[in-house]
């Protein structure tokens, strides 16, 4: 092997370990023969029932002339948001995300009213006030994002089962190799929520029919929506001594 390709396999080495070094995103300990130490990976997940269901629901007018969008957008807003005080909503769980007059396809003189909210209810209520919200008009809903009133002492409880299981794993690694395992040296943790497919887990209802507050749902019964329980995963890396 000649100079020139050695250098070249010298890179490609040193290339290989950058990588790996910036893909864990750990602390990167030196191998040696004075160096003992034990490393563990551990990841858990605890599930929760919900507490609050999040609804997001809107509606979007028929295309007309700009005044007349606004009139009869502002008329669905209305009649959207008193049914569902009236339904028993307060009013500090309903909060406008957006609100849009746009002309439609390029044509000056046709425009459209988007508006939607996003609206706090209990689990068992979700479909109920969907179903409330589209009588007064909304013909849009998206998402219903499921949470817990603490999601703080979720993520505790998911970090707090992740270190213990570190530290078990730790002493039946040490204990099987014939070693004792010494004091902490360093530690670091991650907490995340689950990623779920766009096509689970919501209800998502769009309506063509007449856009005003005449328009009420025909269905004998609300949607059969079915609460997803709440998760956080919490991955702990830890670096022991050995005795």
């Amino acid at each position: 092997m000649n100079f020139k390709q050695v250098t070249a396999a010298l890179a490609l080495i040193i290339g290989c370990a950058l990588a790996v070094a910036q893909s864990t995103n750990q602390i990167q300990l030196k191998i040696e023969p004075s160096n003992r130490t034990l490393t563990v990976v551990a990841e858990e997940r605890v599930t929760a029932d919900p507490e609050l269901a999040i609804l997001h629901i809107g509606y979007e007018t028929q295309p007309m002339d700009a005044k007349a969008a606004y009139a009869a957008g502002a008329k669905i807003s209305n009649d959207i948001v008193t049914a569902l005080k009236q339904a028993g909503i307060p009013e500090s769980s309903i909060r406008s995300e957006r609100q849009n007059l746009q002309s439609i396809g390029g044509k000056t003189h046709k425009f459209k009213l988007e508006q939607e909210w996003t609206v706090k209810t209990t689990p068992v209520r979700a479909a109920e006030i969907l179903d409330i919200a589209v009588g007064a008009g909304a013909t849009d809903s998206g998402e219903i994002d499921w949470t817990v009133q603490d999601v703080q002492a979720l993520e505790n409880q998911a970090l707090n089962k992740a270190a213990t299981r570190a530290r078990a794993d730790a002493e039946v690694l040490a204990k099987s190799m014939g070693l004792h395992l010494g004091a902490l040296i360093y530690v670091t943790n991650q907490t995340a929520a689950p990623q779920f497919n766009s096509s689970q887990g919501y209800a998502t209802a769009n309506y063509a029919g007449p856009a005003d507050a005449s328009f009420q749902s025909n269905a004998s019964q609300p949607l059969a929506i079915v609460p997803r329980k709440v998760s956080r995963t919490a991955s702990v890396y830890a670096v022991f001594a050995i005795e």
